[in-house]
């Protein structure tokens, strides 16, 4: 762990030449280190929450004109005193003012130790302190969303509630230890039941959560499969309303996955268009399908695409079987319905479908003994009800569970704290079912206060801390 007295010292903006930079200085000198190389308004005079123009220089040497944001402690994003130089983003300039105040007592700050500072003074918790990464990491409307709700508390306030009445029961547990010659019980036993119940019922929510809260964070994994030749290619031209994979009418042109990102309603899709799924002619072919079948066994949604002009019900069941998993969501799409309106001579064949008869598809599945899978009908080269099939695929992933004040777990931290207190809870109601000691409920109890500590941060060590905030950005 880094010394909490040294003044520390970074670049709070990316680096690169550009129009600002904002140098950041935090600790109990930091004023005084400021002013030290500040020609302008006496800082150390100056109220907090204040800007003031003037020039950093280096004895006789003016380093350039800058404004100076002051943050007097505790009113400062790290409780300390805090001065930020606004100065022009030359490379030369930056590295020279960071230099100046190094050599004016401050040290290079480490990754995240402005925020980690902000935490150890008790200006966040330690799952707000990581909400601030993912809010810097955020690339969507609904990742900043839930990452910004994270940083105002509103899954710590949860966590903090359930604690609090944990606690309670724990403190009259460990006054029937006192009392244990006496043998007197202070916690009732059902109502500490009925409480476990229902802490148990939010943590179960909560960890069910993670699905979604993590899809949010990075994405829904999403696979474009199908045979081949049924257009997987043309359609995710079609879904990013650009030329970006190679569209032929000879079967087998994709031979690996293309991966894009679509935007839908906020949500990030990770679009992977793969091979054809087919009995391979080639050695190329073939590796090609087993990426497909990797990629599909990895996503957590499936659109498979078919030919709905050519292809049999006999192959759609075979495929369907074939790939479906547990635990992966598939969304059928029925490609090429401008053929099956042409009356082309190649439509209506007795193996496949009638032509214009796209109904036929939902009746199969409805007689099939098959789940009744989300279908779609399209034509991804007249991009036809590709609007519609962009709101099937939200909805698919989504499946309505997103809604303005839920707490999402996004974290694989906070999940496995989560599962971890799950399970002693359930310890301690098989404790009481079986009328078990108080002291051996006192431990499992403990063992909950424990794990939902570790979460906000009530319960830190050293190693958990540094591999927290060793994933932060320089200068936060």
């Amino acid at each position: 762990m880094t010394n909490d007295h040294d003044t520390i010292v970074a670049l709070a903006t990316p680096n690169g030449i550009g129009a600002i930079a904002v140098i950041r200085l935090s600790g109990l000198d930091a004023i005084a280190i400021a002013n030290s190389v500040w020609r302008g308004k006496d800082l150390s005079k100056q109220a907090s929450h204040t800007i003031h123009f003037g020039h950093i220089v280096d004895g006789d040497l003016v380093l350039d004109e800058v404004l100076a944001s002051l943050f007097v402690a505790p009113r400062s994003y790290t409780r300390e005193n805090v001065v930020e130089i606004s100065c022009h983003a030359s490379g030369y300039i930056i590295e020279s003012i960071i230099k100046l105040f190094i050599k004016k007592g401050a040290r290079s700050a480490k990754p995240g130790e402005f925020t980690l500072r902000a935490f150890l003074n008790g200006q966040l918790d330690l799952s707000q302190a990581e909400a601030v990464a993912d809010l810097i990491a955020s690339n969507s409307k609904a990742s900043q969303q839930v990452a910004l709700q994270q940083l105002r508390g509103g899954f710590s306030t949860q966590l903090q509630l359930l604690r609090e009445q944990l606690v309670n029961f724990a403190s009259l547990i460990e006054l029937e230890l006192d009392f244990a010659e006496e043998d007197v019980e202070f916690a009732n036993r059902d109502q500490l039941k009925n409480l476990i119940h229902e802490i148990t019922k939010i943590v179960g929510r909560l960890i069910q959560s993670f699905e979604l809260g993590n899809a949010i964070k990075n994405g829904v994994n999403t696979v474009i499969a199908g045979r081949p030749n049924a257009g997987k290619s043309t359609l995710l031209n079609a879904l990013l309303n650009e030329e970006r994979a190679i569209v032929s009418h000879i079967p087998g042109t994709t031979r690996d996955t293309i991966e894009e990102v679509l935007n839908i309603q906020g949500i990030n899709f990770r679009l992977i268009d793969t091979a054809g799924i087919r009995e391979a002619t080639d050695a190329i072919e073939q590796i090609g399908v087993q990426r497909t079948m990797e990629k599909i066994s990895q996503s957590a949604l499936l659109v498979y695409v078919f030919d709905a002009a050519t292809i049999s019900l006999e192959e759609l069941k075979s495929d369907i079987e074939s790939l479906e998993k547990p635990g992966l969501t598939m969304l059928l799409v029925a490609n090429k319905i401008d053929l099956l309106k042409s009356g082309s001579p190649e439509v209506g064949k007795s193996e496949s479908l009638e032509a214009g008869k796209l109904q036929n598809i939902k009746d199969f599945f409805r007689s099939s003994g098959l789940p009744a899978f989300r279908t779609i009908s399209i034509s991804a080269k007249e991009k036809q009800y590709i609007d519609e099939l962009k709101q099937n695929i939200y909805t698919s992933a989504i499946k309505d569970q997103l809604s303005g004040d839920e707490t999402l777990v996004t974290n694989i931290r906070h999940l496995e704290a989560l599962q971890k207190t799950e399970e002693a809870l359930i310890r301690v109601l098989g404790g009481i079912d079986g009328s078990i000691t108080s002291d051996f409920l006192s431990m499992d109890i403990k063992q909950s206060l424990h794990y939902l500590g570790e979460i906000t941060g009530v319960v830190t060590t050293d190693d958990l801390l540094e591999n927290i905030f060793s994933k932060f950005c320089i200068g936060k």
